[in-house]
């Protein structure tokens, strides 16, 4: 929707980060959860992780970045050189197999991926997959697809997920604890347009949470992706 509302990519991810770093505190204080692993892809995804990660920083948590392909691209190397301004540390793989980390965010692969997952981001698959520490998906859990959810048997389970804009149809797959609908920049009109019928949020919050219940209750509010339903129900007021 950037064009057409007039955003440039480097707001919308900036919006999106910082939804995800939000959502985090609201579930995972820094008091338990301090050591953060935030896994980067090459691609919007990935830039949303490196956001969320500077974030987290401010908010008291302490992130590592494993981010294994960067993009020759001025955004992406902003986005690295304001990490490093805060002496984030950018790990390898064989730190992330030996470091005990107590929360892991998964910003690898957005909706756009397809094929299978190639180097060099298969160890991390496998290490996200076996993973002991609760995961956060931003937008949808890598290697899913966008419709039908792990079909290609990743077995990334995360225990959050934090829908950006809308929920994909993959949510409907989720098995976690906590559902989060964040990117607080959607138009009345561009709702109404594509029928989104997206739940309002608390205050001045950048995320709410929302939770996925089996398709085909009645009145119960959802939101619609490419004409078909997800289902949610909206948090109690006063929730934050």
């Amino acid at each position: 929707m950037s064009p057409a509302g007039g955003f440039v990519v480097e707001q919308l991810m900036e919006l999106a980060g910082f939804s995800v770093a939000q959502a985090v505190t609201k579930e995972y204080p820094s008091t338990k959860y301090r050591q953060v692993l935030v896994c980067c892809g090459p691609g919007n995804n990935g830039g949303d992780g490196l956001v969320a990660a500077r974030h987290l920083s401010h908010f008291g948590y302490q992130p590592s970045i494993y981010y294994p392909k960067r993009p020759n691209k001025e955004l992406y190397n902003n986005l690295v050189k304001q990490c490093e301004n805060l002496r984030l540390p950018f790990v390898e793989i064989d730190s992330v197999r030996s470091v005990q980390y107590s929360l892991i965010i998964d910003a690898l692969f957005g909706f756009s991926f397809h094929g299978n997952v190639r180097a060099p981001f298969t160890d991390i698959m496998k290490i996200l997959a076996e993973a002991k520490a609760p995961i956060v998906a931003v937008d949808i859990p890598s290697g899913w697809d966008v419709e039908q959810g792990d079909i290609h048997k990743t077995g990334i389970q995360p225990d959050m997920l934090v829908s950006l804009t809308a929920p994909k149809l993959a949510a409907q797959s989720f098995q976690g604890r906590f559902h989060y609908l964040g990117g607080r920049f959607v138009t009345p009109d561009f709702d109404r347009k594509y029928q989104l019928n997206l739940p309002p949020y608390p205050g001045t919050d950048q995320c709410v949470r929302l939770t996925c219940m089996a398709a085909g209750l009645g009145s119960t509010p959802s939101v619609l992706v490419r004409g078909l339903p997800v289902p949610i129900t909206l948090p109690p007021p006063g929730h934050n």
